[in-house]
């Protein structure tokens, strides 16, 4: 599906600004050794940067808690992932690589998740990717601990590459699994048909990935109809929503040369997760994929047969549903039935924290 320039208001500008002014406080992480990184692809002399995790955090079940505990934890490992000596089973040959979105870190998006895929039996890693400083091009998330995913996307796919190759020499495994959310879903996309990530991923599960750009509720659209009139607010903007941030408005250069051919590229199965109450990816339906030759694609609304469940950007990642969404896409014989609870907007983890 792909998206045209619409302008459309929103009630909820004021919501937004405030996300993005309530970054703007705190005090900067400490930065962990940096894993090697690949180069940039966004010819910006500054190269952002990936690192390893250090130690691990404890399970949650709701997205605010996580959240918390990312702030002063900001390199903390999601439960179950990176256990570097974890060799596949013949039941689950392959590792599953999480691929966490803008503004976030591996732990705040996957410490529901990630444990639960563990559990099931899969090797289980996980990295930080995007890092940058605010003076850097990151824009003001980076000035609170663990805003990660702010580097240009074509460097952060880079980044994801070698981390993939990591694991597979680790594992000794042919391939790996992917599970994105939100900017991890053109991440890996880039990753797949750039940076030499074909044939060595079999499947990709997305949850509210911006796969196609996103209006933001019409404010993104909006700067983009500005900018093509030749006005630049998108670039007076990035110094304070970031490189990556800037990439991800609908219609950018980045989009028209990831998706020039298509959505997929041909030997993966897809499965993309949209929820209505998506406030960051949306239209929600933009996250959708349309399937192109040898490539399979399942796309899924999370409501479908499940009202009940409201998680909205960030709470998908603490939705019992899509955590059974993700199991069956990695596993059907073994998780064919989904779960069905009620799960807050907002707050997640079905309304306790």
């Amino acid at each position: 599906m792909r998206p045209t320039i619409r302008t459309r208001g929103s009630a909820v500008f004021a919501t937004v600004t405030a996300f993005a002014v309530a970054f703007a406080t705190g005090v900067a992480s400490s930065e962990p050794e940096a894993a090697p990184d690949a180069g940039s692809s966004s010819g910006s002399a500054v190269v952002s940067t990936a690192t390893d995790t250090v130690g691990v955090g404890p399970e949650m079940s709701a997205y605010l808690a996580a959240f918390a505990y990312g702030l002063t934890h900001p390199d903390a490992a999601p439960p179950g992932a990176n256990d570097w000596n974890c060799k596949p089973s013949a039941e689950h040959p392959r590792p599953v690589v999480l691929v966490h979105g803008t503004w976030l870190n591996t732990y705040d998006s996957f410490a529901f998740l990630s444990p639960r895929v563990a559990r099931a039996g899969f090797c289980v890693f996980a990295f930080n990717f995007g890092r940058e400083t605010p003076l850097g091009g990151g824009g003001i998330g980076p000035i609170l601990p663990g805003r990660f995913g702010v580097g240009p996307m074509g460097d952060s796919a880079k980044q994801l590459a070698g981390f993939v190759d990591r694991v597979l020499a680790a594992t000794g495994a042919p391939a790996v699994d992917v599970i994105a959310h939100s900017q991890g879903g053109p991440v890996t996309s880039q990753y797949l048909k750039f940076e030499g990530g074909q044939g060595k991923v079999r499947k990709v599960v997305s949850f509210g990935a911006t796969s196609h750009g996103t209006s933001l509720l019409g404010i993104a659209t909006l700067g983009r109809v500005i900018t093509n009139l030749g006005v630049n607010i998108l670039g007076f903007y990035q110094p304070l929503i970031g490189q990556a941030n800037t990439e991800q408005v609908v219609g950018s250069p980045f989009y028209a040369r990831l998706n020039a051919d298509g959505d997929t590229v041909p030997g993966i199965e897809y499965t993309a997760v949209g929820t209505r109450h998506d406030e960051i990816s949306n239209p929600y339906e933009w996250t959708f994929l349309t399937p192109g030759p040898d490539a399979s694609v399942e796309n899924i609304t999370l409501q479908q047969d499940c009202p009940e469940d409201v998680s909205d950007h960030l709470t998908v990642m603490y939705s019992p549903r899509a955590a059974s969404i993700a199991l069956r896409a990695l596993d059907p014989a073994a998780h064919p039935a989904l779960v069905c609870t009620f799960n807050p907007w907002m707050i997640g983890g079905s309304g306790h924290i």
